[in-house]
């Protein structure tokens, strides 16, 4: 019994190892979108789609993903005072490796509100090829159309690339 007791708490060591997530913690500034359309849907009063462009610099990138710089493509479903967003995010590594996200959250259309999303990693190029996480970013508007982001969260790489990078180490 003690036999299986102990075969079982190694193979769920083994598990946990394998399984072991590395921190997202970066800061970003997110300037004004260069390309920016909106449209009036024309059902109802204020209701309107957006979709816009920009880039994004990290301020800070103190987690074990070294990002440096991004570029979004984002759409917004507002309605009055509101509205749901959702798009894509593509962060560029310190070593030139990509890693692309999705998110997605509602605001409010007044800038004094604070903003805040949840985020996926879907993908990567290089050595982030196969990653996978999430987390969540919370931020703030600027009266010049430009965003801070401050974005945490965990991710994985698949288990052939954590041991490579492990030997490299």
């Amino acid at each position: 019994m003690r036999k299986l007791l102990l075969v079982a708490l190694a193979a769920l060591l083994c598990v946990s190892v394998a399984m072991a997530q590395s921190k997202v913690d970066t800061k970003w500034h997110c300037s004004k979108a260069a390309t920016a359309h909106t449209l009036d849907v024309g059902d109802a009063p204020d209701h309107t789609y957006y979709i816009g462009q920009g880039k994004c610099d990290a301020t800070s990138s103190t987690g074990d993903l070294k990002e440096k710089a991004g570029q979004y493509t984002e759409f917004h479903d507002a309605w009055k005072a509101s509205f749901n967003f959702h798009g894509h995010y593509n962060a560029t590594m310190d070593d030139g490796d990509k890693v692309n996200y999705t998110y997605e959250g509602s605001t409010s259309t007044d800038i004094t509100k604070p903003l805040a999303n949840k985020w996926k990693i879907v993908g990567g190029t290089g050595k982030h090829k196969g990653i996978k996480g999430s987390g969540s970013c919370a931020g703030k508007q600027n009266a010049d159309g430009s965003a801070d982001w401050e974005c945490t969260g965990t991710y994985s790489l698949a288990a052939g690339k954590m041991d490579k990078m492990d030997k490299m180490k």
